[in-house]
């Protein structure tokens, strides 16, 4: 195999070569996942009340942006305003949520990933509404 300025190159280099390259992505790709994985619950905050917030955003269209958002969130969840606030900041840290241009958050994990069909279901506390 010539190479572009003409001069012979062993395949079995090439393709060392690559392979290297290809080893060093992925272990970057590796510590990336593993650097995410290890971002700390906020203090007081445990795995439960993760799921528990994002069950609870879901319930507004997945997204934490005015004063009503918040409440409804803390009232679903018995979390304080700095508690929920603290969970946002986790949760956009952590790559499950993302900044919306006007303000606040979206989440993009969990019951709000895309392509779950609940994304955006309301529930209602009384029947028949």
């Amino acid at each position: 195999m010539r190479n572009d300025n003409g001069s012979r190159r062993n395949l079995r280099d090439f393709g060392t070569l690559q392979s290297g390259r290809a080893t060093k992505g992925a272990a970057f790709a590796a510590l990336l996942t593993v650097a995410a994985c290890t971002q700390p619950l906020p203090t007081g905050a445990a795995e439960g009340d993760l799921a528990a917030f994002e069950q609870a955003v879901a319930t507004i269209n997945c997204q934490l942006v005015k004063g009503s958002h918040y409440n409804t969130v803390q009232f679903q969840t018995g979390m304080t305003r700095e508690q929920v606030s603290g969970m946002a900041s986790y949760a956009l840290g952590a790559g499950r949520a993302e900044k919306l241009e006007s303000g606040g958050i979206r989440l993009t994990a969990g019951p709000c990933a895309k392509g779950n069909p609940a994304v955006g279901t309301r529930i209602s506390l009384r029947p028949g509404v």
